[in-house]
């Protein structure tokens, strides 16, 4: 899997994708036609060994969690934002990196100078700061300007049959389609890597270009099988098979695409769940409400410690979602749905 930790080790927070989009243009110019719109979606029909029925969009999106730049303290630290959702309780003491390569440790008051009243308390992100080890404001900003944007700064490792790495939401996902890409799908299809989803942008704008009749979402979700979670709130399980979505806090999902799914899974022997809790969002809340419409389902990689430094997802559970979304555009793309 060179390809997913190349993937993941780039960065691209919302807006900033360049670096994630170059790899992918380059990845797949060779298999597709390719575009790029004006708020930066890649956009590129892939020719099947058959002539599509009915026009699918398969999306990923490029754009990862993140950090910008909002002001420069005097003593030379940084204020920031968050780009997408990130809980604060990730963010204490982890290191992160700039575009042009200058590191930072976000601020934590060590624990031996906590009051009473902080030990229990979780801070603010207001509260934070990123210290890139400058002792001035003119000195940080030889480094670093406001609106610039930094990730964390983790590597992607191996754990066994696991692997954990910032940005798995959603390289997993662009992994998986540049590889549908390549295989030589049966019919004609768009795939669109899209920006921006971590701030709710993006898929509008390609899914207006595309006009699809069908549209699969291929991303990553969240898994929490881990001690202390009852069943219920577990979402759904690393290392069981794509999770399959029949709502989230942004698309109530067609059902008869939804049940379709799961059975055309169960066919093909792919491993799959359905992800049981109603939580979070993806492309598919505006993709399905572009134009007249665009029937939708989402297909997604499990994925503990999600929008953090350390994501941990299934290499398994990667494929079971690369095969699913496969089977799905070939079974919307044939014209045999009514």
């Amino acid at each position: 899997m060179q390809e997913l930790k190349v993937l993941c080790e780039l960065s691209g927070v919302s807006g900033r994708e360049n670096a994630v989009r170059d790899y992918i243009i380059n990845e797949i110019k060779d298999y597709a036609d390719v575009k790029v719109d004006a708020l930066g979606n890649v956009i590129a029909f892939v020719r099947g060994k058959k002539r599509a029925v009915k026009r699918v969009m398969a999306d990923a999106h490029m754009d990862e969690v993140g950090f910008i730049v909002t002001y420069i303290t005097d003593d030379g630290m940084l204020k920031f934002a968050t780009v997408g959702g990130i809980n604060v309780g990730v963010l204490l003491a982890r290191r992160v990196r700039f575009d042009n390569g200058t590191v930072g440790v976000i601020s934590m008051k060590p624990v031996h100078l906590l009051g009473d009243g902080e030990k229990d308390k979780m801070p603010s992100e207001d509260s934070l700061y990123i210290d890139i080890g400058a002792s001035s404001s003119d000195e940080a900003k030889m480094a670093v300007a406001i609106g610039d944007c930094a990730v964390f700064d983790e590597p992607y490792e191996a754990l066994g049959e696991l692997v954990v790495s910032k940005a798995l939401d959603d390289r997993v996902g662009c992994w998986a389609l540049i590889d549908i890409i390549k295989s030589g799908p049966e019919y004609d299809f768009y795939a669109t890597f899209t920006a921006r989803e971590e701030i709710g942008a993006g898929a509008r704008t390609s899914t207006f270009a595309v006009d699809p009749d069908y549209a699969v979402v291929i991303e990553s979700t969240t898994a929490a099988d881990i001690a202390g979670v009852p069943d219920d709130k577990k979402v759904c399980a690393v290392g069981k098979g794509a999770a399959v979505l029949f709502m989230d806090r942004g698309t109530l999902y067609d059902k008869d695409l939804f049940e379709l799914t799961l059975s055309t899974a169960q066919k093909k022997n792919i491993s799959h769940q359905i992800k049981t809790f109603v939580s979070g969002g993806n492309n598919a809340a505006g993709i399905h409400q572009t134009g007249d419409g665009v029937r939708t389902v989402a297909i997604s990689v499990p994925c503990r410690y999600i929008h953090s430094a350390s994501s941990v997802a299934a290499i398994s559970d990667v494929k079971a979602v690369r095969d699913l979304s496969s089977a799905m555009i070939e079974k919307f793309a044939s014209g045999e749905l009514k």
